[in-house]
């Protein structure tokens, strides 16, 4: 299923006594100074980006640590040894792959049967790299579907690595694009197979037809042959949704079409699409989050508590499978049964339907499982725990929904990643791992609760060396939004460029995340979003305090809504902080819903437009808080020019706003990349290389 990104960037409490709270004026009155910076393509906007570039690069470059760093990144980056992830779809393995001789990727497969071997023989389909030669275009790979028979591919391709993408049809038989099949230009689109001749889609199909948040409201279904404009609109939703998609399930016994309305970024109506064309509402909760289907049953898992008719109340936080009937004397009495229900300290993470089972990856004091649940009868499931190891994170790589094999893979912050497979027989073989890529004999992981300010204990993990001795200098890295969970992870960028030299790495699992469910992560939410960054401050003081770090060592990390929850921590409690590491972020919380996707997160964040969420919004929006009487620790932004998500406008106002206070700031735009504010490995590199340089320096590692 090719589908639009959707993504989020992943007791009120007033700020402390001793934050700022002066706002620069005009900063949300209309006569912000600095609005200027938001024409992102603007001949003046980037002719200050490039100074800013030309100021940062200057002194990072010139570090004696920066080459080295750069150039170990993308050895590793481009290892021929990593592991090649990747979609099981019938007998084969899809795989995307990046490294020196191809910046901008191949896309290939192989048999699952080669695939398990040391070499597998790859018969690579599409060439990025050529194709963006040969075309005079800047194209970022973006994902493939594939029809059923796997005799047509959709391939989507962004200019700069935006949301935006052009979809393409594909002969993967030939290796080429099809002249007369499915073509969508640029937008923010969403398509997929219904059958080999009929697509599901939504694009921008003129004014009106996108909703505010920049995302198609309206599906059409269009048949093999037809222009675009004879296709079929099945489906409107409205344009205060945040969009509209088809969604399309295969499995060998049937197909399972549906309409999806995201109403708002955590609620959707799901309508089944009949043969006809017509389409019924399916009577699930708005906060009902779609997984997947398995044999004839979607999956989910609740966000609320819900009691469907003539069954039990079930929690919120559970998976479900919802038979799917028509209407009529055969529809099922009892469409809903349960697989499995967390308790207060555990939480399902992913959730992926195969052939044979419905698995789930379940954390318990984010520490992760595979469980895989198979159907007995029509209502009971069975629940086996997958052997793997503990002590670490837990993903579900693949499932194929035309056979029975799955990928899993096992990871920690200092274990490197296995991954296994299981062909069907319920037993897991380690079929690759990624060697060591730093010396991890020195190092220990611990978990630690702190107590916020609320009494709430909140989780964090350090990973440190053994033989430390007094307080290190420490990155403290957050996201803290969109029910996104910071699990353990092996990072080679931590390893090799932090933790090798004696640096110390802590991760908060701090509410707002889904670490423990949805409701860690609605604890957090709209006027509560104080609560966040309390729990941030509260695991920075806590490690102060256990004499892991100071203040003056401290630097924080983070990228996207953990932009947003770094900058804000940064302006509410400076004196907490060392340096902050603020990538591609959100910081204009009074304009971010007319910037970029912003609309979009509403039900996160709330909505300036409306009196009573401007005022809590008010109380902790970076770029209305920060003052030139106050001092913050050195800040260095980071974002991208392409990025059209969250839009590099946040850095670009807050790091001129900062240093027209007087501030010590460095800034860094990337030209491409999107929102991940790197389009291949060696913008990677030094993304991650400017950012170790500058805590570095700042934090006076050795």
């Amino acid at each position: 299923m090719v589908v639009v990104i959707v993504g989020g960037i992943g007791t009120a409490v007033t700020p402390a006594a001793d934050s700022v709270t002066s706002m620069p004026e005009g900063a949300h009155d209309g006569s912000d100074p600095y609005l200027w910076l938001e024409e992102v393509h603007g001949a003046k906007p980037l002719e200050w980006v490039r100074a800013q570039n030309a100021k940062s690069t200057a002194i990072l470059q010139a570090d004696p640590d920066y080459q080295s760093d750069y150039d170990a990144l993308l050895r590793v980056m481009d290892a021929a040894d990593r592991i090649p992830y990747g979609e099981l779809d019938h007998e084969y393995l899809f795989n995307f792959w990046q490294d020196a001789q191809h910046p901008k990727g191949i896309w290939r497969r192989t048999s699952i049967a080669d695939y398990a071997n040391a070499a597998p023989r790859w018969d690579t389909l599409l060439d990025v790299d050529k194709v963006a030669a040969d075309e005079h275009e800047n194209w970022v790979w973006k994902g493939a579907e594939c029809s059923p028979s796997l005799r047509h591919c959709l391939i989507q391709l962004s200019r700069g690595g935006g949301d935006a993408v052009v979809v393409r049809e594909f002969d993967p038989q030939a290796k080429s694009f099809l002249p007369a099949g499915f073509q969508l230009t640029e937008a923010k689109s969403s398509i997929t197979y219904l059958d080999e001749d009929t697509v599901l889609f939504g694009t921008d199909f003129g004014p009106g037809s996108m909703t505010t948040s920049g995302y198609p409201r309206i599906v059409k279904l269009w048949k093999r042959g037809e222009p675009m404009s004879r296709a079929r609109p099945i489906y409107e939703g409205k344009v205060s949704d945040v969009a509209a998609q088809g969604v399309v399930f295969r499995e060998p016994s049937a197909t399972l079409a549906l309409v999806q309305r995201d109403v708002g970024f955590f609620t959707a109506e799901y309508h089944l699409l009949r043969p006809d064309g017509t389409t019924r509402q399916l009577p699930l909760p708005l906060g009902a989050d779609l997984k997947g289907a398995h044999g004839g049953q979607l999956i989910f898992t609740l966000r609320e508590d819900w009691t469907a008719p003539g069954a039990a109340a079930t929690r919120a936080g559970s998976l479900i499978a919802y038979r799917v009937s028509q209407a009529g004397p055969r529809a099922s009495r009892h469409p809903v049964s349960v697989l499995y229900t967390p308790d207060a300290r555990s939480a399902i993470d992913e959730v992926v339907a195969g052939h044979d089972a419905v698995y789930a990856s379940i954390y318990r004091d984010v520490t992760g499982s595979i469980h895989a649940f198979r159907a007995r009868d029509g209502r009971s499931w069975s629940d086996t725990m997958l052997a793997l190891p503990a002590g670490g994170s837990t993903h579900i790589v693949s499932a194929n929904v035309w056979g029975a094999q799955a990928h899993f893979r096992f990871e920690s912050y200092t274990t490197p990643t296995t991954l296994y497979a299981d062909s069907g027989a319920g037993r897991l073989v380690a079929i690759k791992s990624l060697p060591a890529r730093f010396d991890a004999s020195n190092l220990l992981t611990e978990q630690f609760f702190a107590v916020s300010a609320d009494g709430t204990r909140v989780p964090y993990f350090v990973t440190r060396p053994r033989n430390g001795s007094g307080p290190a200098p420490t990155v403290l890295y957050g996201y803290g939004g969109f029910e996104v969970s910071e699990t353990p992870a092996y990072s080679a960028n931590f390893g090799m460029l932090w933790l090798t030299r004696g640096g110390v790495f802590v991760v908060a699992n701090i509410r707002g995340g889904g670490e423990y469910g949805p409701a860690w992560h609605q604890a957090a939410l709209l006027q509560n979003r104080q609560k966040a960054y309390d729990d941030f401050q509260a695991v920075a003081q806590d490690i102060v305090k256990r004499g892991i770090t100071t203040a003056r060592q401290l630097g924080i990390m983070g990228g996207s809504n953990g932009g947003l929850l770094v900058s804000a921590n940064m302006v509410e409690r400076p004196e907490l902080f060392g340096a902050v590491v603020c990538q591609v972020p959100l910081i204009d919380m009074i304009r971010y819903t007319q910037i970029g996707a912003g609309a979009s997160w509403a039900a996160e964040y709330g909505d300036p437009a409306r009196a009573a969420d401007r005022t809590w919004i008010l109380r902790y929006s970076p770029y209305q808080n920060v003052s030139k009487d106050a001092k913050y620790p050195p800040v260095f932004f980071v974002t991208a020019t392409s990025d059209d998500r969250v839009t590099p406008v946040h850095a670009r106002k807050m790091a001129a706003l900062m240093e027209a206070q007087g501030h010590e700031v460095l800034f860094y735009e990337n030209t491409d990349g999107g929102h991940a504010a790197a389009a291949d490995h060696r913008q990677a590199a030094e993304m991650w290389a400017l950012s170790f340089v500058y805590l570095k320096q700042k934090l006076a590692l050795r």
